[in-house]
């Protein structure tokens, strides 16, 4: 998780999310030191499982190791799934993320594609927004670096296009396709989306010849 994914979720007025704010503000203000001490005081306060997921996603942040983090981490995961309710539904997408992201500096590229895959299973549980898109565009990458997502000969058109418009300059035509393909997650909806946004630059019949010709194929094998 972010720091902003769980502000959005948290309930002010519990003392343990106090102090993780607190320690929020001393890392915002360079304090490094000050804000660990300040989410070691949280989780040792913690008092049920929401208030450790809590605490334990902001010790995941300051772990010297990519080890710790990662252990850490996976305290937050057990924690939110004893919690299990609704407070902690919008935790799982970037926290899954997060735990992929370790597994894949560790090495280990199988358990990052399994929680990528798990990342990208639970985005629908964020609202729609900048860091809701900002997520899926990470999440994406992560199931495409790790193999977990193999895109077919429609997204590999797609991304010649892409090349040809980024050697062109076409922001215009960049600004419609690239939402949408760096989102894939390889969900047939996804496929879908990425289909329409084909159709649409296609529809305006204003790309030079080559980029027409790769725009058709994409579209055909898209179809």
């Amino acid at each position: 998780m972010t720091a902003q994914s769980t502000q959005q979720s948290l309930d002010k007025d519990n003392p343990v999310v106090a102090l993780c704010s607190q320690g929020m503000r001393a890392e915002a203000e360079g304090r490094p030191d000050e804000a660990k001490a300040l989410f070691e005081q949280a989780w040792e306060r913690a008092g049920d499982d929401y208030e450790a997921c809590v605490a334990a996603h902001y010790l995941a942040r300051h772990q010297s190791t990519i080890a710790d983090e990662l252990h850490w981490n996976q305290v937050c995961l057990a924690r939110a799934d004893a919690v299990g309710d609704e407070r902690v539904a919008a935790f799982y997408p970037s926290l899954h993320a997060c735990i992929a992201r370790c597994h894949r500096e560790l090495g280990d590229a199988e358990q990052a594609a399994t929680h990528f895959r798990h990342a990208a299973s639970r985005l629908g549980a964020l609202p729609p927004g900048g860091y809701a898109d900002w997520l899926r565009y990470a999440v994406a990458e992560g199931l495409r670096d790790t193999g977990a997502v193999v895109h077919g000969s429609g997204e590999q058109r797609v991304a010649d296009l892409l090349d040809l418009l980024c050697e062109q300059r076409d922001l215009r035509s960049l600004a419609v396709l690239l939402p949408t393909f760096c989102g894939h997650t390889g969900t047939s909806e996804d496929r879908r989306r990425l289909a329409e946004a084909v159709h649409r630059l296609h529809a305006e019949r204003r790309l030079p010849a080559e980029a027409e010709d790769i725009l058709r194929a994409a579209l055909t094998a898209l179809s």
